[in-house]
């Protein structure tokens, strides 16, 4: 059969002219290096297109230049030179290029107190944008953790207080009786309700940055908030977590701005916008508090 060559029809002008501010795929598959771990990702792939008689961009070109994140540790510098492969390959047609990776971090974390540990997933995002001016990247993360409410805790208390009293009305006060009375269920006669509840952040990296700081960013959150949510524990380590919840009475504005502050001490952060969302149990509502530090949406 002879070999014809096969029309382009994105290479044809436009009908209507005109730029278009992004052209490209969405939910493109992607295997990711993640934390030194393979994960099932997702990208977002475009560029703009400024050439306002140009019928369309070649979205195979950016589909292919994708292949250079597989089985590569996601870095700024590797996202770099996959969107300056966009605008190489769409010269004249395009000044700015996107890209959006999303998946889920696999991390392994340790029990507080037993050698135990297990893996858990944190959601993220990698936004990147290539134009005149530079690189630009954010990243969005999610973490997970536990809140008690400080009010329930205190009502909680209060009603110890009382039933004590009751107990204690006729009956000597003995270390050996009050000891056996907060060991029985009648000393945890009401508990404050506690909540499973999310920190989501949005960092913008700095330029300078070659390493992702996706784990460090994790162990700071999990530290400023002290109630990191668990994998494989032991009696010993879920005691450990009801003294760490006990210990780490939270409002969700108390978690917004201990997040705040450690954030502003996160070298590599340029800035950031973060939201903790405390999923109560008490209400059908979510308690909510937001903050950021120099930043602008990009």
């Amino acid at each position: 059969m002879e070999q014809h060559s096969l029309e382009d029809i994105a290479a044809a002008p436009a009908e209507r002219l005109g730029t278009l501010s992004w052209v490209g795929m969405e939910g493109i598959a992607l295997p990711l290096r993640v934390a030194g771990q393979s994960i099932a990702g997702r990208a977002s792939a475009g560029v703009s297109l400024d050439d306002p008689t140009a019928r369309g961009i070649h979205m195979s070109r950016l589909y292919l230049a994708l292949a250079d994140l597989e089985a590569r540790e996601l870095s700024q510098s590797r996202v770099a030179e996959v969107l300056d492969a966009f605008l190489a390959s769409h010269e004249g047609l395009a000044r700015q290029a996107f890209l959006d990776l999303e998946g889920e971090a696999l991390l392994r974390r340790p029990a507080l107190i037993s050698p135990l540990s297990g893996w858990k997933t944190y959601p993220f995002a990698l936004r990147c944008r290539r134009d005149a001016e530079g690189l630009a990247v954010t990243l969005d993360l999610t973490v997970g953790y536990s809140s008690t409410c400080p009010c329930s805790a205190a009502l909680a208390r209060q009603l110890i207080q009382q039933a004590f009293d009751e107990d204690f009305t006729d009956v000597p006060v003995t270390r050996e009786a009050v000891h056996a009375w907060l060991g029985s269920e009648q000393g945890i006669l009401a508990t404050p309700h506690s909540q499973r509840s999310q920190a989501h952040l949005s960092v913008r990296l700095a330029d300078d940055l070659e390493a992702l700081p996706l784990t460090a960013l994790v162990e700071r959150v999990e530290k400023a908030l002290g109630t990191a949510l668990q994998t494989a524990v032991k009696r010993v380590d879920e005691q450990a977590f009801a003294l760490a919840n006990g210990q780490n009475l939270m409002f969700c504005e108390d978690a917004a701005r201990r997040l705040h502050h450690a954030l502003r001490d996160q070298p590599g952060i340029e800035g950031f916008s973060l939201r903790v969302v405390h999923a109560e149990s008490l209400h059908a509502h979510d308690a909510v508090a937001r903050s950021q530090w120099n930043w602008q949406e990009a």
